[in-house]
């Protein structure tokens, strides 16, 4: 029969009609509508879920449904606002009015009508739709920062925030990802997610499984601020890597909007303590410039790179790639932007020195000044990473002349 509700979201994030008492312990006319209201549920019990709120005790949601008298009854129906009963206090007409609700209901889903939600528009959002189907793939399993919405179409608080959730979603694409949950329809993660409101925001960033949540303003300029701030904080650490295996190159760059490929050294020539510098001084750089380093506007043109990946070979180790991009002989450590999608490449043409490789990677992806055409997809060689030594000279066993030349040489003896 009657629900206290202090599951108050549960109970109207059923897929059917919902009837809501709003009372008041001390109201005389909601103590006289008591049994009547019970009446009605009996009579709707199996068809419609009757339910009752004591607004004193739950002041908030009194105030967001706009509660200023009691009792008053409200009808939610999924994907619409609800709707207040003003008819008689009787069990018969609440239960017609109730039958007539969900009659309008089977009729929009016989018509296909989809229940609204907080980026319904006739232009499509940027905003990702997610369900128990794709949440853990797409969220859980990405890299990504991810703002999520958790919304319930009949409320009003996530009717306002939409054009705003649309706009930031617009404003963040490429760079923090929001979607948006329709827990009218997904209750299983509702639940998972203790979501007692809405709309409830959430960020999942580097760890996934403790997202917090979003408590700032419900404007799309504060959503876009902090989504900007949170990816610095969240971003995953920059990493230069050894091109040691085709698989390394496929990853880092072929499929990358640019790689910055850094020929070192041989280890005889810099030694352990050198080769480190070098990758301490690129990681730096890759730090310095994780976020957006490809950033120019041009009127209202926005240009920028997606991704950025770092690695480094020894010299002479790919000598396909060498002979590719113009690198080998005396001119190690040497650094060229490759953009393998294009079939182009850029030599960084300054010092192998912190800041003009900065200048270099900032210049790179925005224009193609100096970029010379990639005859080929280089072939790369599986070799053994380095393992952190120093290398080590490898002397040739002596010998004689004797031994070289074997039985030919003469015999002192002999005439």
């Amino acid at each position: 029969m009657e629900e206290c509700l202090r599951g108050f979201s549960r109970v109207l994030s059923s897929n059917g009609v919902v009837l809501v008492e709003f009372f008041a312990h001390w109201c005389g006319h909601c103590q006289a509508l008591t049994p009547i209201w019970e009446k009605a549920a009996t009579i709707l019990k199996g068809v419609a879920t009757v339910a009752a709120l004591d607004a004193d005790a739950h002041k908030s949601l009194a105030q967001e449904y706009g509660i200023r008298g009691f009792p008053t009854i409200k009808v939610f129906v999924p994907g619409k606002p609800p709707v207040d009963y003003q008819g008689a206090r009787d069990a018969k007409p609440i239960a017609e009015f109730a039958l007539q609700q969900i009659k309008a209901l089977l009729k929009d889903r016989v018509h296909g009508k989809a229940t609204g939600g907080s980026s319904e528009s006739s232009e499509p959002s940027a905003s990702v739709e997610l369900n128990s189907r794709n949440f853990d793939e797409k969220v859980l399993k990405s890299k990504d920062l991810w703002i999520v919405e958790f919304f319930a179409p009949w409320c009003g608080h996530c009717k306002k925030l939409a054009p705003d959730w649309k706009k930031a979603a617009k404003n963040l694409q490429g760079k923090v990802k929001l979607g948006h949950v329709d827990c009218d329809a997904e209750k299983s993660l509702m639940s998972r997610y203790n979501v007692q409101g809405f709309p409830t925001i959430l960020v999942f960033g580097a760890d996934k499984e403790s997202p917090v949540p979003y408590e700032g303003a419900r404007t799309a300029s504060a959503i876009e601020s902090f989504g900007l701030e949170q990816l610095e904080t969240n971003i995953a650490p920059p990493e230069v890597i050894e091109l040691t295996r085709p698989d390394v190159m496929e990853e880092k760059c072929n499929s990358a909007a640019i790689c910055f490929v850094s020929f070192l050294p041989d280890i005889l020539d810099s030694k352990a303590e050198g080769r480190n510098k070098y990758l301490e001084m690129l990681l730096a750089v890759a730090e310095k410039l994780k976020i957006n380093p490809y950033r120019q506007v041009q009127s209202t043109t926005l240009i920028m790179w997606d991704k950025t990946n770092y690695v480094w070979v020894a010299a002479g180790k790919q000598p396909d790639l060498e002979k590719h991009v113009g690198v080998g002989g005396y001119g190690y450590p040497a650094m060229v932007a490759l953009n393998v999608k294009k079939g182009v490449y850029a030599p960084l043409k300054g010092a192998f020195q912190r800041q003009p490789i900065i200048d270099f990677v900032k210049e790179a992806g925005l224009g193609g000044k100096g970029n010379l055409p990639l005859a080929a997809t280089p072939s790369i060689v599986k070799n053994e990473p380095w393992d952190g030594k120093d290398g080590e000279i490898i002397e040739e066993d002596e010998f004689s002349l004797d031994e070289l030349m074997g039985d030919e040489t003469p015999n002192k003896n002999e005439l």
